[in-house]
């Protein structure tokens, strides 16, 4: 018995870096004139004038051979390159022109491992200066981020870890106890919120044996009874969420078992013109279930 021969991938960029002129690169999109004023711009520029070009733009050739290349991902770093007086780069050569998955693919960096980031380059011996100047923050702002997790229980941490929690959030969370940090945290990831608004709330509605006292804070303006109250009503929230988690998996497959069903039922000629003489009423609903399969 013949072996069927083995299907090859084609390579999605060409093995060599190309070192293009910025006149043969056509970006498929105009950035706005306010991204060169964005704090996101600044940080680049930064990175590149200090560490150089860490990551190059991805660009493919032109299927018209006439030697230009288009700009699949990279416009804020090329712009950067301009605005410092390069007139070309060390570009990815994409075997593809599709671009949409660079961005849609873009892992944002979390809270938490920025903040583990920064703490392993103050391990290595770079110093705070340094470190503020090439993030372009001031240096409050980085001791901010390198005593992030001061006062957060590890379980909470973890929890948090790959997730886009503001530093606002993270400070407020540093005034619960860590049990109750856990249950604050444990609602966040459930419902994927992480505001400052919510963890205000729910700071303000936990009991003062669960809140740690914090200096020049305002208190709760809420009578004890009513965070007692609100609290309660908040862990029945949480529970009935963890509930609908457990099930939510099973009732889509009965939902999407059931639409398909109703529907292959009306694509039966027999079943939907009996249907129409006896039973209008519920054709019509079944027609409206059975669009949810679209």
């Amino acid at each position: 018995m013949t072996e069927k021969p083995t299907a090859i991938i084609p390579a999605a960029f060409e093995d060599e870096l190309a070192e293009i002129a910025f006149d043969r690169i056509i970006a498929l999109k105009q950035l706005p004139s306010s991204v060169r004023l964005s704090r996101k711009f600044d940080q680049i520029a930064s990175t590149v004038e200090s560490e150089g070009l860490v990551e190059p733009p991805v660009v493919a050739r032109c299927k018209d051979e006439s030697g230009q290349f288009l700009l699949l991902d990279g416009h804020a770093r090329i712009e950067v390159l301009k605005s410092l007086g390069k007139t070309s780069v060390i570009c990815l050569v994409a075997t593809d022109d599709e671009a949409f998955t660079y961005n849609k693919r873009l892992c944002k960096l979390a809270t938490i491992q920025e903040h583990k980031m920064i703490l392993k380059l103050v391990e290595h011996g770079m110093p705070e200066k340094r470190i503020a100047e090439v993030l372009r923050v001031d240096i409050s702002t980085l001791r901010t981020k390198i005593r992030l997790l001061d006062g957060i229980s590890p379980e909470v941490a973890e929890l948090l870890k790959d997730k886009r929690c503001p530093v606002s959030s993270i400070r407020l969370l540093r005034q619960m106890k860590p049990a109750r940090q856990l249950q604050v945290a444990s609602l966040m990831v459930s419902m994927n919120t992480y505001g400052n608004r919510f963890v205000t709330m729910m700071l303000e509605t936990s009991l003062p044996a669960d809140r740690i006292p914090v200096k020049n804070t305002r208190s709760p303006k809420l009578t004890p009874e009513q965070v007692e109250q609100m609290q309660s009503e908040m862990t029945g929230l949480q529970d009935r969420i963890k509930e609908i988690e457990g099930s939510y998996g099973t009732e889509n497959l009965k939902l999407v078992l059931g639409t398909g069903y109703i529907a292959a039922l009306l694509r039966n000629a027999r079943v939907s013109r009996f249907l129409v003489q006896r039973h209008k009423e519920i054709h019509a609903q079944f027609e409206r279930i059975a669009k949810l399969t679209t």
